[in-house]
């Protein structure tokens, strides 16, 4: 079994930054997939960023220039350092991790709120 547990989200000033993590554990294969999604209330899940175990990253538009994802392959962690933050910006933001097979897991999610 694999599990993602995600860290970091919480109530943050229009401009104010935060950093997510997201730890992964159990029979992972070497070469994945990890990035974070977000889903606001009453909207569809989207992509915000993802990395491969090879370093390869995409972005969503609408997070260009303002959020960074990296990743610990040692530890199994992707992180995404969040700059700039809108309040458009809130949602709950989830984990995921994916491979060949195809296997994907989603992390539990952790609330952004972006308020003044």
């Amino acid at each position: 079994q694999v599990q993602l547990v995600e860290s970091g989200g919480g109530l943050v000033q229009p401009g104010g930054s935060l950093r997510l993590s997201c730890a992964a554990s159990g029979n992972i294969f070497s070469i994945n997939n990890m990035g974070w999604y977000r889903q606001a209330p009453g909207k569809e899940r989207e992509l915000v960023a993802r990395i491969t175990s090879g370093g390869r990253i995409n972005y969503a538009d609408f997070v260009k220039g303002r959020f960074t994802i990296s990743r610990d392959n040692a530890k199994n962690t992707v992180y995404l350092q969040m700059y700039s933050l809108k309040p458009e910006d809130t949602a709950v933001y989830l984990c995921n991790l994916n491979w060949i097979g195809p296997t994907n897991y989603w992390g539990q999610g952790t609330q952004v709120t972006v308020s003044s």
